[in-house]
């Protein structure tokens, strides 16, 4: 979850608003990767999550990272809720999981060495108090109810507000984690071309990275809980978003979008005051009944866009959100497959091309079909598997035109990081199904032995 925007004074006009999305524009020379990753804590001997506050605890690992690593401490309301250093930043998603936003960096290989870094430190002092962190899509075994919110005014609000949309949402705070990637674009049309690629294409990633079969202690009968939940949270605010295909989508659209979902809060003297369903139309007319006359600046614009959920997200640069939390060779995956489909344009056409002739209906079809069923997906002729194999095809194609070498020169490029996706593309299996084979195979139903045998 994001942390308070900076976006500028107030809004004077209305074009404003579409001009805090185009001032992302960047030539290609200055794009950047800029690579997030949540992971489950747990208790090592009862295998119960990690509370905010006691001698095992969400804050204990925050202070650990910030004295012995030289994090930087965030707090709320004098609590410790987060740390930064040299451009990332680490956060607390609702329910504890804890936030590598990765900075801004020029290849996977950079993106692979940060990931590393950060996993190698939460590792030294999580070993220290007897705690452990896992990458799942899903809790396995946690109720909602074992899970602290942790404390942040955000998540206080957005709690109560998910408790009275959709049947998932406070799953997907607590008890969900996934692995994204920010990406740039040089000119709207090129937004817009990387958005509707996304967008097809979140289903494919959702597919591959599917790696939550479980929920409350026992499989569930999908592979992706977490992509079944974001399709059961709140439909103002998430989806496949059919309108970005329409002729004439650009920033104003995005901007129109944005306006008509029910907003969460006002960022005000470092509280978050309730908004929940209030406009920010009336926002801008000074009509907001949280804040009687005063009306918002762009930080309060660039706050709102960060409560959007859909399945990729337009704010100075795009978000990829459809896949679910995993190993570390997945955490580097994620980022490889799409800098390979969306930074080099041979490989962004070539995508296009696949996905373009698709309706909404088959978008969405494929989106539900590919939480459940994985790479065995198949909607209407279009098979899961085949659809995965061609674009990381383009997404390999894509990584060698780079030619982004790491290692001193020693490797040519980033398609090494692709390995993990080759497999399944050979073996037609995701994670979840390796999970489901050790469940129902050596574990004998048994889910505890997931924390000893896939933790970091």
């Amino acid at each position: 979850m994001s942390i308070p925007q900076s976006g500028g004074g107030p809004i004077e006009h209305h074009d404003q608003m579409a001009q805090y999305l185009a001032d992302g524009c960047k030539p290609k020379e200055d794009w950047r990767i800029g690579t997030e990753h949540e992971k489950f804590g747990y208790c090592v001997d009862t295998h119960k999550p990690l509370p905010y506050e006691g001698e095992r605890s969400i804050r204990v690992m925050l202070e650990g990272l910030r004295d012995r690593h030289g994090w930087a401490p965030v707090e709320e309301g004098g609590k410790l809720i987060g740390l930064e250093k040299d451009g990332a930043n680490i956060s607390l998603e609702p329910g504890g999981q804890l936030e590598l936003s990765g900075a801004p960096v020029e290849t996977i290989h950079e993106t692979c060495d940060e990931v590393n870094t950060h996993l190698r430190e939460v590792k030294d002092v999580a070993d220290d108090i007897g705690v452990g962190f896992i990458g799942l899509g899903a809790a396995p075994e946690w109720s909602h109810e074992q899970m602290d919110l942790m404390p942040k005014g955000r998540y206080k609000l957005m709690d109560s507000y998910m408790q009275k949309v959709g049947t998932m949402g406070t799953t997907m705070m607590r008890r969900t984690c996934t692995v994204q990637v920010n990406l740039d674009f040089a000119t709207e049309a090129d937004m817009v071309q990387k958005m509707r690629v996304a967008v097809a294409l979140q289903p494919v990633a959702n597919a591959l990275f599917a790696n939550s079969p479980f929920l409350d202690g026992k499989p569930n009968g999908v592979k992706s809980t977490r992509g079944l939940v974001w399709r059961h949270l709140d439909d103002a605010r998430t989806g496949m978003i059919p309108f970005i295909f329409d002729e004439g989508f650009g920033f104003e659209a995005w901007v129109q979008y944005a306006l008509d979902v029910p907003m969460y809060f006002v960022y005000r003297d470092g509280k978050y005051i309730d908004a929940l369903g209030q406009s920010f139309r009336d926002f801008l007319k000074g009509e907001l009944p949280a804040l009687p006359g005063e009306k918002p600046t762009l930080s309060d614009w660039a706050d709102h866009l960060t409560t959007l959920f859909p399945e990729a997200r337009v704010k100075k640069f795009i978000e990829m959100r459809g896949a679910d939390g995993g190993p570390w060779r997945r955490l580097c995956a994620l980022p490889a497959f799409w800098v390979g489909l969306m930074y080099d344009q041979s490989a962004l056409d070539g995508a296009w091309d696949l996905v373009k002739g698709w309706d909404a209906e088959t978008r969405e079809e494929l989106r539900i079909a590919a939480s459940t069923h994985g790479l065995q997906a198949e909607v209407g002729g279009l098979k899961m598997h085949d659809l995965a194999r061609e674009a990381v095809a383009l997404s390999e194609a894509g990584l060698k035109a780079r030619g982004r070498s790491g290692a001193g020169g020693l490797v040519p490029d980033e398609t090494h990081f692709l390995n993990a996706l080759r497999d399944s593309i050979e073996t037609g299996r995701v994670p979840a199904d390796d999970l489901l084979a050790d469940y129902h195979g050596d574990w004998n139903g048994d889910l505890s032995r997931i924390y000893a045998e896939y933790s970091y």
